[in-house]
């Protein structure tokens, strides 16, 4: 950034070939590694995508470049004093709880509740706590829930102890400076209790056709919400250093599946939640590129705190199970194609940007409307991918994947987030909902396996 004036602003550039023609999306080219020659994308797509892309780009916040300067070029000491205060002298959300022998048990939480009304969602949240669960989170989706904020607002209000946060939130959507007050806001409500999970915000932002935010934009907002949270004064381009008053030593927590973004987060963020399916081989992946980029910005690996999420096909017919499965991990192709790699995976199939066209997906394969029918749409996907990158079954069975994944990492999680397949229906006997099946009979055979 040196030679640039102080007024004026930086937000992502598009890389160039030497010929000044934007250069092809690493995105792009993963996949065709991993797809089977001879279903080569069409050249004229690949141009209107690209120019879908750039108009989308210029509709995006942007950084200022004195925030950028003061957050990516300052030394990490005041930072990491603020993440050894936190870790040493914090309990409540994101602590080490429940220790047996070598292992330690996370605490486990789900992010999809009755959002039909705040009062509903605050009703459900109080039922989850009371059925045993840790941890409720929200995404921030503003084109498909309510407002994220107000419902956790009205949660903290009806509850005690259950840990409460956003899962997601991201830069794109929300200026990081209103993100910070927001959370900061909810924790005065429910003091030590609240997370902050974010990440680059997919399916939220393109459904206000947007970009996702970069890597360098989502670790400079961690940086900015970190300092404000920690009551730090910051160079943001205003006449004055921007401050938040009501500061609130809130957890950041980064939500990743890549490896560029997780080594960041490692660098940045209080805690990490992996999000590679269930594959040994993808989260040992993942994990190694946390501790490495901890390692590169002076932190101790083990300071980074980190979570889990899976997906959680809780279906007892076999085959609905599976086919809503390779919905899943047809999901994590669509947006990380790399993931297929370590366990071997193969893709067999058409882009999958063709396939959500032609057979009418929407938004992804992650958040379809019908997961059998998209999953239909994969069924090419052998049983290996299905079974990286989802748990699957009835309680008992979703309690034994679950963990033979646990023993098998190479780390300890704090947290656990089953994300709940397909999405629970309201209203329903909420004696027999996801919430309650999985509370009762699979999370007490983990606890026991555990332990």
């Amino acid at each position: 950034m040196r030679g640039r004036r102080s007024g004026q602003r930086v937000g992502l550039q598009q890389p160039r070939e030497p010929d000044g023609r934007p250069a092809q999306r690493d995105l792009q080219l993963r996949r065709r590694a991993l797809r089977r020659p001879g279903h080569e994308r069409r050249r004229a797509g690949s141009v209107r995508a690209g120019r879908a892309r750039a108009d989308q780009r210029r509709r995006l916040p942007r950084f200022h470049v004195r925030q950028c300067r003061a957050l990516l070029g300052r030394g990490e000491s005041r930072l990491l004093q603020g993440h050894r205060r936190r870790e040493a002298g914090r309990g409540g959300a994101g602590a080490q709880r429940h220790v047996r022998g070598q292992v330690k048990l996370p605490l486990f939480g789900l992010n999809r509740f009755d959002a039909r009304s705040v009062d509903a969602f605050a009703a459900d949240v109080r039922r989850v706590e009371q059925f045993g669960w840790d941890a409720a989170w929200q995404p921030d989706s503003q084109l498909r829930r309510r407002d994220t904020y107000v419902l956790l607002a009205a949660a903290a209000r009806a509850t005690s102890r259950i840990t409460l946060g956003t899962l997601l939130a991201n830069p794109i959507n929300r200026h990081p400076t209103v993100t910070a007050s927001s959370i900061a806001t909810i924790d005065e409500l429910a003091p030590g209790r609240v997370i902050l999970g974010w990440g680059a915000g997919d399916t939220a932002v393109r459904l206000a056709g947007l970009r996702p935010a970069s890597i360098k934009e989502l670790e400079a907002g961690t940086r900015l919400m970190r300092a404000l949270l920690d009551g730090q004064k910051v160079e943001v381009g205003a006449a004055e250093p921007a401050w938040l008053p009501h500061h609130r030593p809130v957890p950041i927590w980064i939500a990743a599946g890549g490896p560029r973004t997780l080594r960041m987060a490692g660098g940045s963020a209080d805690g990490v939640f992996i999000r590679v399916g269930t594959h040994e081989a993808n989260i040992t992946t993942s994990v190694d590129a946390i501790r490495a980029g901890a390692l590169e910005a002076g932190r101790d690996p083990s300071s980074v705190r980190l979570g889990a999420i899976f997906h959680t096909v809780l279906v007892e017919d076999e085959e609905r199970a599976l086919t809503m499965a390779r919905s899943m991990a047809a999901g994590y192709y669509e947006y990380s194609p790399a993931l297929f790699g370590p366990p071997g995976l193969p893709w067999t199939g058409p882009d999958p940007e063709k396939l959500k066209k032609d057979r009418h997906v929407w938004p992804d394969f992650h958040h379809a409307d019908d997961l059998e029918m998209s999953g239909r749409v994969v069924d090419f996907l052998p049983v290996a991918a299905a079974d990286a990158f989802s748990l699957r079954g009835g309680s008992e069975h979703v309690a034994e994947q679950l963990v033979r994944v646990l023993r098998r990492a190479p780390c300890e999680f704090d947290h656990v987030v089953l994300h709940p397949i397909p999405n629970p229906r309201f209203p329903g006997d909420p004696e027999q909902d996801y919430t309650a099946r999985v509370a009762r009979d699979a999370l007490p055979r983990v606890r026991r396996a555990l332990a």
